[in-house]
């Protein structure tokens, strides 16, 4: 493909073109745009861009290899861009959803090269691109993290030829067309400038030789440098220490005496962790929770005031032994050895910046204990051992290698610290942190460089020699997703995996790595929900209803995104289908991860919680939106749109076995909420009411197994369908008075049927799951409000008849006013026709209002319990009549849990709020 911008590996001698100038060798291309991004730092309105870090412009430029990478906003992307022709821009663009198996590759050699907080393993992300796109396309990420969907898409020119065959074995099982492969170009932003260095040094070109030896060197220069500080004299000779194992000092309650937490509180055979143990000078019986802490006090190494915190002291050394390892005692040589390291000064490599405690929801953990400062994280000896590999890897003369260098060096930045966790019979070269938090142990484990580092080297080497991307087809920037240096429609694909709401704080996470680089992440602009810094749901939402309203101003019309996160609140989950669709996103399918199975599965219920979520959505074509600005609002935009949407969506969905599921985006009262969705983003009352939308939805599509299709989807659809046998199931999740209705609309259409026979099923659905504050309805009440009874006066309606005459051979044949007919078929509940639909969803609408007019006039404490399709059909009149401080004040009158756990009155009621914010 041509690409101005590609850089092909070859000597540093030779010439270069990079953005379609002519350079004498790659060092003199660094330094032209090392000079241009200068000039961009010597801006001030270049440096105001929301979510620029902070950081000098002198550490700024060390970090990034421009144009490719910046730690900070990337000014050269638009030009690359511009300067890229755009890949068959000629051909029509069709595609449906497709979910992502996240499931796979957690174990690659590449995706374990480096370790960051969460990430998407990129084997999971490359049949989301092949689908998506072709070669040469520009892909993006703007939650960018580690850099995998950067290496995925140059994956996808470099995958071996197994692994290809793999996927295009996936593809043809599902009835996908076989994929095209080729590396596509990328570009992956990140708030944080620790991540962004993670990125932009898995996608850039290595020479892995030349990295070998420069890694080798590192550890032999080190080893002359501060050898003598892991050299431990016995009575054999040397030994050389791997590790030394720290011990938090409490004192006894009862007695005082002291408590050694590894030699007191641990089983003497197994060496784990005694849940009750006696105080070896009282007896007593102790647990943690009883022990006090003990304190001590020092010169603080860096700012030499009074530093008070935690007693921990040395129990044990891990070292090398003819044969392997051996744990033992320390000698007075031992404690003389650390003595020696404790007088000297602190190096100046070592970051000394204070944590930003008042702002962190993790500063309760570590500023109890004393720990309030970067360099206080350290023992004196990992002190000296991580500036040491720190200031020889930043020696490096070769400026790839050398970041290479500090990628890996990097990775011992946790690892060296007090975070890194002894466990006697798991404890091995893997860092024992605990993931997304800083939490000190009892015990600590105090590794060596060469224990730490000499298998992640030649790790690292094994990994990139199957992963050789041909040149720079991705460009890496450092920013908010919220501000994008990316021109307007450029984009042909998006995967992006957003922090979700208060998972994971990952600008106080790289705090402690940023430190060292000293480029720190502009917090203020995280899009997370964390108390510490006074960001709630609602500020969430509107900040990834920024991000995701920058995605849609770069993403070509009629194309793609991919988003994937993990799911644990209902709140946090509709807050990111509300931010999606105010974007101007329509979501096509929602999936959820089975990792019982393995596989993805069709999310049914509204309120899906506690799963892997992947949304598919997309950015409608223009015609859509100039159909939309000269028609207005009429019924025939409403079918303009499902017309639209009905193209977007999978026509077959398989499962592992062969046969086909539900898509759920197809079924009657999916569409309709999704069309609904549409008409609120653009500020217009809805055109239809559910039951003509019903109505008319079964005039102008055909019906299949309760999902609607346009006529010339219908043929692939009945072909997989007689191919299955097996028609497809929905399983439906009941939780609130809504899907309830929807559980007997499904199982009286099938199944025309008395109360007697519906109220076991009914309970048995019922019974668990409910919401905490939704009132639960009795089921005479959901009967009458929503269905029709035949109480054998004139004939059998057609439902109760075609059950009836399928079910029973005797009834076959027989007029609908036929005597033996009626008895059969009285009392039974049936769906009504769309016709006669429309009287009761009226009459029902009013019974509705009536309550929620007693819901406006409540005084007092807040309602403990409400019926939400009251709060729907209330929220929906008020909309349409623009009445939006009604939205807001009843809000105001129940849990915030109530409307924040329910996708459409979250999204009206953030909708009101910003109506009455225009005008104010």
């Amino acid at each position: 493909m041509a690409n101005q911008a590609r850089m092909d590996l070859r000597a540093e001698d030779q010439p270069v073109t990079c953005l379609g100038i002519t350079f004498e060798n790659d060092d003199a291309r660094r330094e032209h745009f090392k000079l241009l991004l200068r000039e961009h730092l010597a801006d001030p309105e270049f440096r105001a861009t929301p979510g620029f870090p902070n950081g000098s412009d002198d550490d700024i430029v060390k970090m990034s290899d421009p144009p490719f990478y910046t730690a900070c906003p990337n000014p050269f992307i638009g030009d690359w861009i511009a300067g890229t022709p755009a890949p068959g821009a000629h051909e029509a663009y069709v595609r449906a959803p497709l979910a992502v198996d996240v499931a796979v590759g957690k174990t690659d050699p590449l995706y374990k090269a480096h370790g960051y907080h969460t990430k998407v393993p990129h084997q999971a992300i490359v049949p989301s691109i092949l689908h998506y796109t072709n070669p040469g396309d520009l892909v993006l990420d703007g939650f960018g993290g580690s850099g995998m969907t950067g290496v995925a898409a140059a994956f996808c020119g470099v995958a071996p030829s197994e692994y290809q065959r793999g996927v295009e074995n996936q593809f043809k099982e599902a009835g996908r067309d076989s994929p095209s492969w080729g590396a596509r170009r990328a570009i992956i932003n990140d708030l944080s400038p620790a991540a962004s260095f993670i990125a932009a040094n898995y996608i850039t070109p290595l020479d892995v030789d030349s990295f070998e030896k420069a890694a080798n060197k590192l550890l032999t220069d080190l080893r002359s440098e501060i050898g003598w500080m892991y050299d431990s004299p016995s009575d054999t000779g040397d030994q050389r220490i791997q590790y030394t194992v720290w011990s938090e000092v409490f004192t006894c309650p009862e007695c005082t005496g002291d408590i050694n937490f590894h030699r007191d509180a641990r089983s003497e055979d197994e060496g784990r962790v005694l849940a009750n143990f006696p105080c070896p000078h009282c007896g007593a019986n102790l647990n943690k929770d009883r022990l006090e802490r003990v304190f001590e006090t020092a010169s603080d190494p860096a700012t030499g005031e009074v530093w008070k915190h935690v007693k921990f002291e040395p129990v044990l050394v891990a070292v090398t032994v003819k044969g392997g390892r051996a744990e033992r005692s320390l000698t007075d040589a031992d404690h003389a050895l650390l003595k020696r390291i404790e007088a000297l000064p602190i190096p100046p490599e070592v970051p000394t910046k204070r944590f930003p405690i008042e702002q962190m929801s993790h500063g309760s953990r570590i500023a109890p204990k004393g720990f309030t400062h970067v360099h206080h994280f350290y023992l004196p000896r990992a002190r000296h051992a991580l500036a040491g590999l720190w200031r020889l890897a930043s020696a490096e003369p070769d400026e790839r290698i050398r970041k290479m260098l500090l990628f890996a060096v990097e990775q011992t930045i946790w690892g060296f610290s007090i975070l890194n966790r002894y466990s006697p019979t798991h404890f091995s070269q893997v860092n024992r942190n605990l993931n997304g938090v800083y939490y000190i142990a009892s015990q600590h484990a105090e590794c060596s460089p060469w224990y730490n580092l000499e298998g992640k080297f030649s790790r690292l080497v094994s990994a990139f020699r199957t992963f050789a991307p041909k040149g720079n087809d991705a460009f890496v920037t450092v920013g908010t997703s919220a501000s994008l240096p990316v021109p307007d429609s450029s984009v042909d694909y998006i995967f992006t995996d957003p922090p979700f709401g208060e998972n994971i704080y990952y600008a106080d996470l790289n705090y402690l790595v940023e430190s060292w680089h000293n480029v720190v992440t502009a917090a203020q602009a995280e899009a997370i929900v964390d108390p510490a810094k006074d960001k709630s749901l609602p500020w969430y939402e509107g900040a990834m209803q920024a991000c995701f309203t920058e995605y849609f101003r770069v993403l070509k019309p009629g194309r793609w995104m991919t988003v994937v996160f993990s799911n644990s609140k209902a709140s946090v989950w509709n807050a990111i289908q509300v931010a999606l669709q105010q974007a101007g996103f329509v979501v096509a399918e929602v999936t959820a991860l089975d990792k019982t199975q393995g596989s993805y599965r069709q999310v049914t219920s509204a309120n899906a919680v506690k799963q892997d979520l992947v949304v598919s959505c997309y950015k409608p074509n223009g015609g859509l939106e100039d159909r939309f600005e000269i028609r207005g609002l009429t019924d025939d935009t409403a079918w303009d749109f499902i017309r639209t949407h009905l193209k977007n969506l999978a026509v077959i969905k398989r499962n592992k076995n062969g046969g086909i599921e539900m898509v759920a985006e197809r079924d009657p009262r999916r569409l309709f909420d999704r069309m609904v969705s549409w008409f609120v983003r653009h500020n217009t009352p809805v055109p239809l009411s559910s039951a003509e939308f019903q109505a008319g939805l079964a005039e102008r599509f055909p019906e299949r197994d309760g999902m609607f299709f346009l006529p010339n989807q219908i043929d692939e659809y009945d072909k997989a369908r007689m191919q299955a046998g097996d028609p497809p199931q929905r399983d439906l999740f009941v939780d609130d008075e809504r899907t309830a209705i929807d559980w007997l609309t499904d199982f009286l259409k099938a199944k025309p049927s008395t109360y007697q026979e519906v109220h076991p099923e009914f309970t048995q659905k019922t019974g668990a799951g409910w919401r905490k504050h939704e009132t639960k309805p009795e089921l005479t009440r959901l009967l009458d409000e929503n269905f029709l009874k035949y109480d054998g006066t004139g004939p059998v309606p057609s439902q109760v008849h075609a059950y009836l005459s399928s079910n029973w051979k005797e009834l076959r044949n027989l007029e609908k006013d036929h005597a033996q007919l009626v008895e059969k078929a009285r009392n039974r509940w049936y769906v009504p026709d769309p016709n006669k639909q429309q009287d009761v969803e009226a009459r029902r609408e009013k019974a509705l209002l009536r309550e929620f007019d007693a819901y406006k006039q409540h005084k007092g404490k807040k309602l403990k319990e409400i019926r939400l399709e009251v709060m729907r059909a209330g929220f929906k009149a008020a909309w349409s009549a623009k009445d939006y401080r009604t939205i807001i004040d009843v809000s105001a009158k129940v849990p915030d849990e109530v409307w924040q756990e329910d996708e459409r009155l979250m999204m009206l009621h953030s909708m009101a709020e910003t109506r009455l914010e225009a005008e104010r």
